[in-house]
């Protein structure tokens, strides 16, 4: 496990150990990117051959992360992007713009590598997938959640649907494409627009059916 969390030396006590050096996690954190990013699957992936890559020595990591499923949850940690900022003017605008970081993610080679690795070991390394899970997936599910109950308030969406099936309904067709199919072609498959024909699509039965005077 990483050492960031670990408690400051007391007043008067000389700190035991090395300072942590920022620019070494960095260097290890690219290094194993970089081993993805050539193909080398998280299996094949040991300390001295990531020490090797990051120019350093083997004590410097186990300084730092106990082993290698900690270190590989910190990977994936630093290679996800930021939450996109939500444009607030509408459940529609909002959800394009979600939709919109994952289909970019998609396209990015880095993450997109990191991606599939996380999900080839889902099975294999439950800690990485428990650390994915709890620090990406869930918070941006849980917004998304948030978003289409607004949007029902706001009258933008049916009120008689379920928002956890709806939520998986948007994000699934991005997944599939992004995540799912190795086979998906970045200028077709992920092309721009991508994301506003997911959810203009869904909408188009998801919206109050307004009642028509004669």
């Amino acid at each position: 496990m990483s050492l960031a969390d670990s408690p400051a030396a007391a007043p008067g006590v000389p700190a035991r150990g090395r300072p942590r050096s920022e620019a070494v996690e960095r260097a290890v954190i690219e290094g194993v990117m970089k081993l993805l990013e050539d193909g080398v699957p998280l299996a094949e992936l040991s300390i001295e051959r990531i020490a090797r890559t990051a120019g350093v020595g083997k004590a410097t990591l186990y300084r730092r992360w106990s082993g290698k499923e900690e270190l590989f949850i910190d990977v994936v940690r630093a290679a996800e992007p930021p939450d996109p900022e939500l444009p607030g003017t509408s459940m529609r605008d909002d959800l394009v713009a979600l939709l919109e970081q994952l289909r970019q993610r998609g396209v990015m080679t880095r993450t997109s590598v990191l991606l599939h690795n996380v999900f080839a070991q889902m099975k294999s390394s439950p800690k990485v997938w428990a650390a994915y899970h709890a620090s990406v997936v869930r918070p941006r599910r849980q917004l998304q959640i948030e978003i289409l109950r607004r949007g029902q308030e706001n009258g933008e969406l049916r009120d008689d649907i379920d928002v956890e099936l709806v939520t998986d309904l948007f994000v699934g067709p991005m997944l599939l494409r992004t995540v799912m199919r190795h086979d998906a072609d970045v200028e077709t498959d992920l092309s721009e627009g991508l994301s506003e024909r997911i959810v203009d699509t869904l909408l188009e039965g998801l919206r109050p059916v307004k009642s028509s005077t004669t």
